[in-house]
């Protein structure tokens, strides 16, 4: 396989924290970062101005839009600096959400892993680097809170969290019958079948079981993730570059390592091969079916947008952006068993099987020493706590935490200097279910 130049260059790099992990393993060490305060990106003015000074301009070439404290304004302007694809809200009306706002949420107390003094769920959104966060209960806004450059009229990056809505996606087409999971993905794309995903089985690859060769080790510079961002990237290639040009080329050089179906590997190029799947069986690219069967029907507020490569292929392992109540409410209709806006926007066969979870066995062997007990099905993380509880999640402290015993949805925004879950899971999963039993007037 032709891999890019073993020094990637700085836009590259930047592209790859987007395409990083959902959950890192553990928390690395990291250097001191200016707290939520000190790098507010409205506080730092970046790009403000006509033109902004040279030194608050940021650019998605140089890599200079994704270096921390920047990416915190760049997370909620994908669209001004990245070629995108739309996700159309059609013509009818929002849903509403009712709101019966709460004043006591914020003094909700809770104690973070590995802590030895208590947090309160205030103290938490700045330390986990809030860009704005909703909470339903039973179905009305009882909190809603904005930070930095991003309102209720803005959208930002979801990063994996859009491997939950492809997941979503394609549990819809199982349910419905257009999809069978048992068939080898070569049936559906045989442009795959030379590749490691051709033998794998669809379900392989909505739970990310496949036996596939794709390292996320940013530090080998022959790492399977520097070619898979290069073929993605929309830039112009090097005059003297030979390796994939597009998400669909890249996939047909994954190589096989290991066996399918035996453990889980969380890598970002099996939602992109789903949604070549998604792609192919419904004769729609993945922000087409998303607006048709989803996005026009749930009322949402907003136009939702994704990233594209250099042939407008959008990036179905990360690259969606919305608002922050439009998530929410995709959330409140996944809480509904798919019914919201009035009618059954998914089947409810399709959420059934979301929350039914994956392989204990097989996620175990993954190593997530913070999620013990979790599983992952139809992309989507299943927690198996007593409340049931089951989430969409993204790099930099993206969420979408569902709680169906407490009639809770939690969709939070974030632009946490570290990229990886367990930087701020510690904080944040604890925090979700002391408010969940909060609102359930538990103590």
């Amino acid at each position: 396989m032709d891999t890019p130049t073993r020094q990637p260059s700085p836009a590259l790099a930047a592209l790859l924290s987007i395409l990083a992990t959902g959950t890192a393993l553990a928390a690395a060490p990291s250097p001191a970062y200016p707290d939520a305060d000190a790098s507010d990106p409205a506080r730092l003015r970046w790009m403000a101005g006509s033109p902004p000074p040279p030194d608050r301009l940021l650019r998605f070439d140089d890599g200079s839009y994704f270096r921390f404290p920047a990416l915190r304004w760049s997370v909620s302007n994908f669209r001004q600096l990245m070629p995108t694809v739309n996700v159309s809200r059609g013509l009818s009306a929002p849903a509403p959400l009712p709101r019966a706002l709460r004043d006591d949420i914020d003094d909700v107390v809770f104690q973070p892993m590995g802590a030895n003094r208590p947090m309160s769920w205030k103290e938490s959104l700045k330390a986990n680097y809030t860009d704005g966060i909703v909470v339903l209960h039973k179905g009305r806004i009882v909190y809603e809170r904005y930070f930095g450059v991003l309102n209720p009229q803005g959208q930002h990056g979801a990063m994996s969290v859009t491997k939950s809505f492809v997941g979503t996606l394609a549990a819809m087409l199982v349910a419905e019958g257009e999809l069978d999971p048992s068939r080898r993905v070569a049936g559906y794309v045989p442009e795959l079948g030379s590749s490691a995903f051709g033998n794998a089985t669809v379900r392989q690859l909505m739970d990310m079981t496949t036996g596939i060769r794709f390292s996320e080790d940013y530090a080998d510079p022959d790492a399977e993730v520097w070619a898979h961002a290069a073929a993605g990237n929309p830039l112009p290639k090097a005059q003297d570059y030979t390796g994939p040009r597009s998400y669909y080329e890249f996939l047909q050089t994954v190589k096989p390592e290991g066996r399918h179906g035996e453990a889980f590997h969380y890598r970002t190029a099996n939602t992109d091969a789903l949604g070549w799947v998604l792609a192919r069986v419904s004769g729609r690219s993945v922000a087409q079916l998303l607006s048709e069967r989803v996005w026009s029907r749930l009322g949402a507020e907003q136009d939702a947008y994704m990233t594209v490569d250099s042939t407008g292929t959008p990036f179905a392992g990360g690259g969606l952006n919305t608002g922050l109540r439009d998530l929410a409410r995709f959330g409140e209709m996944i809480r509904n068993n798919g019914f919201f806006n009035g009618r059954q926007v998914l089947p409810a066969a399709a959420v059934a099987d979301i929350r039914r979870g994956g392989d204990p066995a097989a996620f175990t062997q993954a190593g997530y020493t913070l999620l013990a007990g979790w599983t992952y099905r139809d992309m989507w993380w299943v927690t198996h706590n007593a409340h049931g509880a089951f989430a969409a999640r993204g790099v930099h402290g993206q969420a979408l935490y569902i709680d169906p015993k407490a009639e809770m949805v939690i969709a939070r925004f974030a632009s946490h200097p570290v990229a990886g879950n367990a930087a701020n899971d510690p904080t944040s999963l604890p925090a979700y279910h002391a408010l969940a039993r909060h609102l359930m007037g538990e103590r």
